[in-house]
């Protein structure tokens, strides 16, 4: 007998944890047309599976689970070739656009294609397994960019997704890491964890500051965690000769940027589009302890407070990281 609300390839996950995110508050905001109510928006979750379609394999009732918040084909060209962020058939949980309506995990119980699961380590908490997804996002920028031991790195914006990249480029064999933001809570985090240098961009001149500290090379990396003219040129002239610029960020959708500068300097613009299956890479980190989570997880409420939540992530309450919303286990 078909279970009601999965198909034959899905699970039903019940939640634990699910995570706010800044694209669940500007889609709160109605900022961005990816969240066209009627919703329930999350993305960044984790619980256990509760029950299965029947042509699920290889996943058992009661299994602590996380899950990717990219729905893929698994058959188009980009799918074959493991770029299941591309998919020609894509769907994120937790969005509602011109394109299709996806409910989300802020709700007691999700259901999720079983190719997007993965199991949660014993020593890895449900709230922590809910930031898996915003720490693989980091963790794709980095895989895909061209980093090498050694390399001096620019993160543009300390939010959660350019912490994420910068313990990533980190863990990658950056030599130095420069993270800059206009909020000194946030830098104060970055230098935490392993920022070799913070600069707040309200006071400094981030191009001036790069360039005396690189023997006026410039940096090989730089990520734009944020998506903005400033941040995007700035990040750019930022780069030494040959570097390359990661964009993560996207709060604008169109953005000016040097292209004279860019073609005569030989700079390489690359996007980088969510994650690609590093779910499982990304949780090793996190049961390993070789990722600081602890400034992500100071803010738990339950999920019927969620109102409470989005307004306090709205207004900007000072040193508010991140929003976890759980529900009694």
């Amino acid at each position: 007998m078909p279970i009601l609300g999965i198909s034959d390839t899905q699970v039903l996950v019940k939640v634990h944890a699910v995570a706010i995110c800044g694209s669940d508050v500007a889609g709160c905001l109605g900022k961005t047309g990816r969240r066209i109510p009627p919703i329930i928006m999350g993305h960044e979750a984790s619980g256990e599976i509760v029950a299965l379609g029947k042509n699920v394999k290889g996943w058992e009732c009661g299994q602590r689970v996380t899950f990717d918040s990219t729905e893929y084909c698994g058959e188009c060209s980009f799918c074959r070739r493991g770029e299941i962020n591309l998919c020609s058939n894509r769907r994120v949980l937790g969005v509602s656009c011109d394109e299709y309506h996806r409910n989300g995990a802020m709700a007691e119980y999700v259901a999720v294609e079983s190719r997007t699961l993965y199991a949660i380590p014993d020593t890895v908490t449900y709230k922590e397994a809910a930031l898996t997804e915003p720490l693989s996002i980091g963790f794709h920028a980095v895989a895909i960019s061209p980093i090498k031991l050694g390399d001096k790195v620019l993160i543009n914006g300390c939010g959660t997704i350019g912490l994420m990249a910068l313990q990533s480029a980190a863990a990658n064999g950056a030599s130095r890491v420069i993270a800059c933001d206009i909020d000194d809570f946030r830098l104060d985090i970055a230098k935490k964890m392993g920022a070799t240098d913070v600069v707040n961009t309200s006071r400094d001149d981030l191009v001036r500051y790069v360039a005396a500290h690189t023997g006026g090379e410039g940096v090989d990396l730089a990520f734009d965690a944020v998506g903005l003219d400033a941040t995007v040129n700035a990040s750019i002239l930022c780069l030494k000769k040959g570097g390359c610029l990661v964009c993560i960020g996207n709060t604008q959708p169109d953005v000016k940027f040097p292209l004279q500068y860019c073609v005569t300097r030989q700079i390489r613009i690359q996007g980088s589009c969510a994650s690609s299956g590093e779910y499982d890479r990304c949780l090793a980190m996190i049961a390993s302890r070789r990722v600081d989570l602890s400034p992500f997880l100071q803010t738990e409420l339950p999920l019927f407070e969620g109102e409470s939540a989005f307004n306090r992530l709205i207004n900007r309450e000072p040193s508010l990281m991140k929003v976890i919303l759980t529900i009694d286990q």
